[in-house]
């Protein structure tokens, strides 16, 4: 895969940048995996304003994708490699012996044509998953289980992956791609490889409307509001809001603490800070 430049006929293409789409090998989904997705311009089901800076976006067809990879010791062969819309990175295709069709992550140098297995004892070839017991230290993983049966939840996007640092009993020493180390029971499922589209943090978007096609609405400055819309509003001429940074309930910003404590914090042996 790799990105491409566009010539500067306007202000809007000047520093765009984007994909070639030279590994997409079909164009539509397959039907029965997909549902259509509704836009809801940020609101609740009474029609509030939930959450702020969504709005438009382009239409889209949410892929069912499997995280689980439960059909264990049953062959499935990648059919095409296809572009998600609601996700960073590509997703592939496969179908199982048995004839049943499945969406996965697409990692890197997973072509159309390779053969691909989930199950204990399999081969440590990449798109194969496998209980972290099996995985030696020190090969990237992705779309790593939290809890055992209920699916992959970390490492999902472009370009993400894991590694194992050791295991220690029923644990093992998982370095997540933020660099927190977790210790993720060795039962979990994860799948071998880093997940693909690399490029994907080195895209420019180049204009505001590109923004737009994604969903993500503006979102005005506090000190640019009056002070009946935010804490920092108001004041004469361009004032730097009087005040420690906040959110437009009053919530302290840029350092504050939020993180509650769960119960699954004992299993952090090293934050991400």
């Amino acid at each position: 895969m790799g990105t491409k430049t566009y010539k500067p006929t306007a202000p809007g293409t000047r520093w765009k940048t984007g994909y070639d789409f030279s590994e997409i090998t079909a164009t539509k989904p397959e039907k029965a995996l997909t549902w259509t997705l509704k836009k809801t311009g940020g609101r609740n089901s009474y029609g509030r304003l939930t959450v702020r800076g969504i709005g438009g976006g382009h239409k889209q067809k949410y892929r069912i994708i499997d995280f689980k990879r439960d059909k264990h010791d049953m062959p499935a062969k990648v059919m095409t490699i296809e572009y998600d819309p609601c996700r960073t990175c590509r997703i592939a295709l496969v179908q199982y012996d048995d004839g049943e069709k499945k969406y996965i992550l697409c990692p890197v140098s997973l072509n159309v044509g390779d053969t691909i297995i989930a199950g204990t004892n399999v081969e440590i070839k990449v798109g194969n998953a496998l209980p972290l017991g099996s995985i030696p230290p020190g090969i990237p993983i992705h779309n790593v289980e939290f809890d055992m049966g209920r699916g992959g939840k970390i490492a999902r996007s472009a370009g993400d992956s894991c590694l194992i640092l050791a295991k220690e009993g029923k644990y093992a020493h998982v370095k997540l791609p933020s660099g927190e180390v977790r210790l993720i029971r060795i039962e979990c499922y994860a799948t071998i490889g880093q997940v693909g589209n690399v490029e994907h943090d080195t895209i420019s978007i180049g204009k505001a409307g590109r923004s737009r096609y994604l969903g993500r609405a503006p979102l005005s400055r506090g000190v640019v509001k009056n002070p009946v819309d935010h804490p920092m509003g108001g004041g004469e001429g361009k004032s730097s809001g009087g005040r420690h940074p906040c959110t437009p309930w009053g919530k302290p910003t840029k350092g504050y603490k939020t993180r509650k404590t769960k119960t699954s914090d004992k299993y952090i042996i090293r934050r991400r800070k």
